[in-house]
């Protein structure tokens, strides 16, 4: 039986390319916390997890101090009992977004190592449903940007191959918000698809407003529209919008996402990989979205979440956000408007090391020596 031997953790931070604001934050850098795990049959697995800024040493500490030291000697065949393990380990700091990044690092990195023994990539392993999924960009819809760039960006994505755009909305008044996504649509045309963010920044009055001003432009969905912690009101909102409602990026555990569905308060599931906790509870949510005949679009992540998105039946589309440039050789693959996964086996993604090291801004290694 092969036992976790040692685990090795590097914190990088990623600068973004561009800058990028919504209606709340700025995305300052990408602290990105990556696991290689080693095990006694010479196997290995490389998982990963972020952060848009801060919070990234918690995540450090958290793994150092607690959840590391509990890997070792364990059976990493056993994914769902490590992960409930160390899951209730951590019951008094959960639910949260420090312990579920966390989980998020290890769990994908037995993933990786799953995949590789059996040399198969992530999407077959975890369900092998699609070989490709829609792709849409949100590189070109910040809320920073002039509306003479969103359309500019728009258009440019559209010829680049991509199926969709997505616009961060919130300006101060609903109608800078119409005429903008209008002059997109204008130039765009009919046959492309929009997604609007608030990103949790509107009342229920006020989404409720901005529904209904945006409802002749044929989104595709209104994300986020209020926080996270206001179910009723997105029920509210569900029922009376003509735009679909989408929701997930912001919650965190699968009761979050169960009470969600059972009040039927959205219309569209958002999880992320890491802020779930992994790829164990990521599929659990996918299913149980599934059983309530609701799409998955996953958040962020695209190298992770393309082979996610292929795995389940009810993915939808894939998000384009390129972060990992810097420290991967690999890049995703788009055909005709489709993201395709990796057919390498693990995860998919290829770690230039040498980069990561010079990157570093902290690492720790357990067992010491």
């Amino acid at each position: 039986m092969p036992r976790i031997e040692s685990v090795r953790v590097d914190l990088i931070a990623l600068e973004p390319k561009t800058l990028r604001s919504d209606a709340i934050q700025s995305f300052v850098r990408q602290e990105t916390p990556i696991l290689r795990l080693r095990c006694s049959d010479g196997s290995e697995g490389v998982g990963y997890s972020y952060t848009i800024g801060t919070g990234g040493s918690s995540i450090m500490a958290l793994l150092r101090d607690h959840l590391v030291p509990r890997l070792l000697g364990q059976d990493p065949d056993c994914i769902e009992s490590i992960w409930q393990d160390l899951l209730f380990h951590t019951h008094a700091t959960h639910v949260g977004a420090i312990t579920s990044l966390a989980l998020a690092a290890i769990d994908t990195a037995l993933w990786d190592r799953r995949c590789k023994l059996l040399q198969l990539p992530l999407w077959k392993v975890a369900g092998g449903s699609a070989p490709k999924r829609p792709l849409y960009t949100t590189e070109g819809g910040w809320l920073q940007l002039s509306t003479q760039e969103l359309v500019a960006q728009a258009v440019q994505a559209q010829k680049e191959g991509f199926a969709g755009s997505k616009i961060k909305i919130g300006r101060p008044h609903v109608g800078e918000d119409v005429a903008r996504l209008s002059a997109v649509r204008a130039a765009v045309g009919p046959g492309y698809e929009l997604m609007v963010d608030a990103n949790q920044s509107l009342t229920l009055s006020e989404a409720l407003r901005r529904a209904q001003a945006l409802a002749h432009l044929q989104l595709a969905w209104l994300e986020e529209p209020m926080p996270a912690d206001s179910i009723m009101a997105h029920r509210h909102l569900c029922r009376h919008s003509a735009i679909p409602i989408a929701v997930g990026e912001s919650l965190y555990s699968l009761g979050q996402f169960a009470d969600y569905l059972q009040a039927q308060a959205c219309h569209i599931v958002q999880v992320d990989v890491a802020r779930i906790g992994g790829i164990t509870p990521w599929l659990k949510v996918a299913h149980l979205a599934q059983c309530h005949n609701i799409s998955v679009c996953p958040h962020f992540l695209m190298e992770l979440h393309v082979s996610l998105a292929c795995a389940v039946p009810n993915a939808r589309w894939v998000e384009h956000i390129p972060q990992l440039d810097p420290v991967a050789k690999s890049r995703l693959k788009m055909e005709a408007g489709y993201a395709i996964p990796p057919e390498l086996p693990g995860l998919g993604i290829e770690w230039d090391w040498q980069a990561i090291a010079a990157l570093g801004s902290d690492h720790f290694v357990h067992p010491a020596g």
